[in-house]
Parts: structure tokens; C-alpha cells; sequence
């Protein structure tokens, strides 16, 4: 099992779910404990993670229209999750970038961690194989 290989994540896809469902969940509860700020596009990264987490754990997982699915969702959380990181970006060249005080909160690496995790999930959805064996 290596971390570098895409057939590990491809075989352990339902441990990415669970993980990726915990992240949502604890994501939603710190804001809901008043720990974080309310966040329009953290609310949706949040929310479409956990989705594609739920969708990745479904046995119809390889199914076209689940994959669809997991396609359009995942497209709208990635777009809103890169306008996030691209409002960063471009305080970034008007000299204006500050990281937040609690880099764990900072909205600029949050925004870019969410946009490659809801990508490397709908690349997860996508590769899912129906692996039914037949009976002769």
C-alpha cells in the first residue's frame, strides 16, 4: 500500500468517504460552537465534501447517473471553493494579503485544501468500477 499510487485510494475509496463525511461534519460543528465566522462559500465547500463523501458510500457508486451526479456537485464546490482562493490571490497582487490570525482558519489555505479534496473526490466518484463478479 503506497499513498503515492492512485490504485490505494481507488481500493480504500470508502475510508476516503467516512474521512471526508468526519471532515464535513466537524467543519459544520465548529461553525455551529460560534468557534469560526459564518462563510457563505465554507458552507458550501463544507457541504458538498461531505455529499460527495455520502455519494462515494453508496452502492450505486458506480453507477453513471451517481457519478453525474458527483460531477455536478462537485464542479459547483470546486468553482465556488477557487473564487474563494482566487479573491486571496488577488489581495495577494494588490500588496494587501494578510494570513488570519489562526493560520488553521486562514480562508486562503482552507479554500485551496477544499478545491483539491472536492477534485480528488469526484476523481474518486468517477473512478468507481462495479466489481460484481460472475457466476457462470
Amino acid at each position: 500500500m503506497s499513498p503515492f499510487q492512485l490504485e490505494t485510494y481507488i481500493k480504500y475509496s470508502k475510508f476516503v468517504a467516512v474521512a471526508a463525511i468526519l471532515i464535513s461534519i466537524t467543519a459544520w460543528a465548529v461553525e455551529l460552537a460560534g468557534v469560526v465566522y459564518v462563510c457563505p462559500y465554507c458552507r458550501t465547500q463544507r457541504t458538498v465534501i461531505g455529499l460527495l463523501g455520502v455519494l462515494l458510500l453508496l452502492p450505486s457508486a458506480s453507477h453513471w447517473i451517481s457519478k453525474y451526479i458527483a460531477l455536478v456537485i462537485g464542479f459547483f464546490g470546486a468553482v465556488v471553493a477557487a473564487n474563494q482562493h482566487f479573491m486571496g490571490w488577488k489581495s495577494i497582487s494588490a500588496g494587501k494579503f494578510k494570513f488570519h490570525e489562526h493560520i488553521a482558519m486562514d480562508p486562503f489555505l482552507l479554500s485551496g485544501l477544499a478545491m483539491t479534496g472536492i477534485i480528488g473526490l469526484v476523481f474518486l466518484n468517477i473512478k468507481q468500477s462495479n466489481v460484481r463478479q460472475k457466476t457462470d
